[in-house]
């Protein structure tokens, strides 16, 4: 009969790719672990691993029911949840899923407010680019995810939180006033500095910007590091305005509106649509929204 240790197991196995290492994360010995895998193939009447020296390759059916396996595990973390929060509101562990150019300006004043208001509740973070996340939100690792809207994903639900307008940062230098507005055609794609690939904020702001690729090539991991490089004048970027706060306070650099309508990305919650605890991501998301309009 399968189990859920052996679907764990499994999806260990095909996330590792070596038993030792699969077994470690799943706080057991190899041969334990190796057993189970056994035992599943047995179960199954199926040939799940191709077992190499050192290495692990899942066979086409392995892969398929370590995917299938992914939903089920998730599926059982949500009725779990379901029992244990039904009627009660933001209390235990919420493993939040945050994007890096939201994470530094949304999280320092939203952690201490769930704090107070909901002292039972321990948020466990992580941050990361869209792709990760939405994958471990999708296999259960991550319960709610803070991000940039539209999701495509037919399994996950979303709220909409607010809109987060984009600003041109430029050097203090530039000889436009502060107070100018300025159309998309008026940025200098030679000098536009993005986040690296994988960066969601990278492809809106090319998007806008009617830009297939950077010329200058110039890319970094962080808004912090992009607006460094904008101060010590290497180019111009895009700045959403939710971190205008915290990286235009270079007196090095002055930021530029455009001309309505306003470029934005909207920014909301993603959760699997079997989570039962869609009422404690809907408190998040006011939370968060009463944060942005104060």
């Amino acid at each position: 009969m399968i189990t859920l240790k052996q679907l764990r197991y499994l999806t260990a196995l095909a996330e590792h790719r070596h038993f030792g290492k699969a077994a470690k994360a799943c706080a057991v010995t190899q041969p334990a672990l190796s057993m189970q895998i056994r035992d599943l193939e047995t179960d199954l009447g199926a040939a799940l691993v191709e077992r190499r020296p050192g290495d692990v390759i899942l066979t086409e059916t392995g892969s398929e029911v370590a995917r299938r396996a992914e939903r089920v595990l998730a599926a059982t973390r949500d009725l779990a949840d379901f029992a244990r929060h039904s009627g009660r509101l933001l209390t235990g562990r919420l493993r939040l899923g945050v994007i890096p150019t939201l994470a530094p300006y949304v999280l320092p004043p939203l952690l201490p407010a769930l704090q107070t208001r909901f002292p039972e509740l321990r948020v466990e973070l992580r941050e990361t680019q869209t792709r990760t996340l939405m994958d471990e939100l999708g296999r259960g690792a991550l319960d709610a995810v803070l991000l940039a809207l539209p999701v495509d994903e037919r399994d996950l639900e979303t709220l909409a939180l607010f809109n987060d307008p984009f600003l041109l940062a430029i050097p203090a230098g530039d000889a436009r006033p502060k107070r100018s507005r300025i159309d998309a055609r008026d940025i200098d794609q030679e000098r536009l500095i993005l986040l690296e690939e994988g960066h969601c904020l990278r492809d809106q702001a090319l998007a806008f910007c009617g830009a297939a690729r950077l010329s200058s090539g110039l890319g970094a991991t962080s808004l912090s590091t992009v607006m460094q490089m904008v101060a010590n004048g290497y180019g111009v970027t895009l700045l959403p305005r939710i971190a205008l706060g915290v990286e235009a306070r270079d007196e090095r650099v002055k930021v530029l509106r455009f001309r309505d309508p306003e470029p934005a990305r909207q920014i909301g919650l993603a959760w699997r649509r079997t989570s039962p605890r869609k009422a404690d991501f809907v408190a998040i998301g006011q939370i968060v929204r009463d944060m942005v309009a104060a």
